[in-house]
């Protein structure tokens, strides 16, 4: 029973539970990625090149023959992955030097010394009295 309470300590962790969501929400952005690569970066550029589907970009090592499919390497859909990393990766850039600044200038600020608490302002108010009474 250790290993599974250790487990589940584990898991319900603040740290974990963070990280499976920013899994699931990059797997989600990587499909938005993917099509705003495959459906409005690269159709531009396939056309700036000639009306080029890079998906169609393959060199052919060996033809299909007699129901066997032919060999190629798709260097089109790499081009795309590609783009994509390049994308992915400039964003998350982006979003790291976001929230490095952010930190940086919450650490700038200078924590505003607690206020005294009525305690200490009694003391002070019978210092004072004892210090007057002193003087005086």
């Amino acid at each position: 029973m250790g290993i599974v309470s250790e487990f589940r300590q584990f898991v319900a962790r603040g740290n974990v539970v963070d990280m499976a969501v920013g899994v699931i929400i990059g797997l989600a952005f990587g499909q938005i990625v993917s099509s705003l690569v495959s459906d409005v970066v690269m159709p531009p550029i396939g056309l700036l090149i000639g009306g080029v589907d890079f998906s169609d970009l393959v060199i052919v090592l060996r033809e299909a023959e007699n129901g066997v499919a032919a060999v190629t390497i798709n260097y089109g859909v790499f081009i795309k992955r590609v783009v994509d990393f390049l994308i992915i990766a400039a964003v998350v850039f982006a979003a790291i030097k976001m929230i490095a600044r952010l930190q940086h200038k919450e650490e700038a600020k200078p924590a505003e010394p607690p206020a005294p608490s009525n305690e200490e302002k009694l003391l002070a108010e019978i210092r004072d009295l004892l210090k007057a009474r002193q003087d005086g």
